[in-house]
C-alpha cells in the first residue's frame, strides 16, 4: 500500500511540475427572464506552485525506499 502511493505521488509530482496548472470553465446565468436566456463562460485558472510538484515528487520516492526497507509483508 505504502508503494502505491509513493508511485501515485510521484506522477501526480511529475505532473504539477510538467504543466504547473490547470484550468476549468464555468457556465453563469447573466439574464434569466421568461424565455430569455443569457449565459458567460468564465475560465478559472489553478495554479499549482513548483514547490509542491517537488514535495509530492520527493515524498513519492521516499515512500518507494520505506516501503523497500519494510520488505513484502508489511509494506504490501
Amino acid at each position: 500500500m505504502i508503494r502505491i502511493v509513493g508511485v501515485i505521488l510521484i506522477v501526480l509530482g511529475l505532473v504539477g511540475l510538467a504543466w504547473g496548472g490547470f484550468t476549468y470553465t464555468t457556465r453563469e446565468k447573466v439574464v434569466d427572464i421568461g424565455p430569455i436566456h443569457a449565459t458567460r463562460d468564465q475560465t478559472h485558472t489553478v495554479l499549482l506552485p513548483p514547490i509542491a510538484g517537488a514535495l509530492a515528487l520527493v515524498g513519492g520516492i521516499v515512500l518507494l525506499v520505506a516501503g523497500r526497507k519494510q520488505g513484502p509483508l508489511l509494506g504490501g
